[in-house]
């Protein structure tokens, strides 16, 4: 991985879970990195971790274009160059599309779209010039629908094709661009997802195979180092899961509908009713 050795890599949402995972991991191989989040504390507690010649953490919304214009600034200023962006924040909601708060629905397509959209903004340039790479997180739900997700499941087709679309812009100018595409993975994320909603735990679980598994956060770490080292057009994790973005007609057509939706009639009134109890349809570490 000696690719890695000297790279300066932009992570959004570096505070926990795969951002940080995929920091350390940089970190090892001798890699610069600027870190952006909106949890002060646990980005100065990787941020001391690794050590200030190593990492330069800013707190920065990733739904303020100026915010992630000026985390770029600092970290070229720092470094003297930006090679890698992973744009990676995101959240989560849950809840039936009647019931989901129209507000959250905003702010998750707000984070989860707009967001990507405002760190590749911000970081262009720069990656222009090196002639960089950019990781776009994705998820197994661009292509694999669920209910009570309908949210998170658009968010994350929209920046699968923003993506597509920003690969075939910036090729001619030497930037390669990734989209990673992930199934359950053990961060805070769907850990706290289990946690509050007994609907979505048995729902992952009444998967068929696979889909039903939860990968560990290690694993995908791994798979991401090793896009950005190769500076891959696509990161799946499980490998499995790009099988079955090739079968994506197949789970949106009517068979692939008979699967899931025996469940719905009981788990989706279950969730809004858990959403109602709890007082939110997120995680607690994003109200």
């Amino acid at each position: 991985m000696s690719a890695l050795k000297n790279k300066v890599v932009l992570i959004t949402g570096g505070a926990r879970g795969i951002g940080a995972g995929t920091a350390r991991a940089i970190a090892a191989l001798g890699g610069k990195l600027i870190l952006t989040d909106v949890d002060q504390a646990p980005l100065d507690a990787i941020a001391a971790e690794l050590g200030p010649d190593s990492v330069l953490a800013v707190v920065a919304d990733v739904t303020d274009l100026a915010a992630m214009e000026s985390a770029v600034a600092a970290g070229v200023a720092k470094f003297g160059r930006l090679d890698v962006v992973v744009a990676n924040a995101g959240i989560a909601s849950y809840g039936s599309v009647l019931g989901t708060d129209p507000a959250t629905f905003r702010r998750l397509i707000d984070i989860n779209i707009n967001g990507v959209f405002h760190t590749v903004r911000a970081g262009l340039p720069a990656l222009i010039e090196s002639k960089g790479y950019i990781l776009v997180v994705s998820s197994l739900a661009a292509f694999a629908p669920a209910p009570g997700l309908a949210a998170y499941n658009a968010s994350k087709a929209g920046v699968e094709h923003f993506a597509n679309a920003l690969r075939l812009e910036v090729h001619h100018q030497g930037v390669d661009v990734g989209v990673a595409h992930m199934s359950w993975i053990d961060t805070p994320l769907v850990q706290d997802a289990k946690k509050d909603l007994k609907a979505f735990d048995e729902m992952i679980r009444l998967l068929p195979g696979p889909l039903s598994k939860t990968t560990s956060t290690e694993a995908c770490v791994s798979a991401f180092v090793t896009a950005i080292a190769k500076r891959k057009r696509r990161v799946f994790v499980p490998g499995w899961v790009g099988l079955i973005r090739n079968r994506r007609n197949l789970l949106s057509s009517a068979a692939g509908d008979r699967a899931t939706s025996k469940h719905v009639p009981r788990l989706l009134p279950q969730m809004d009713e858990e959403v109602r109890q709890l007082g939110r349809s997120t995680s607690a570490r994003n109200t």
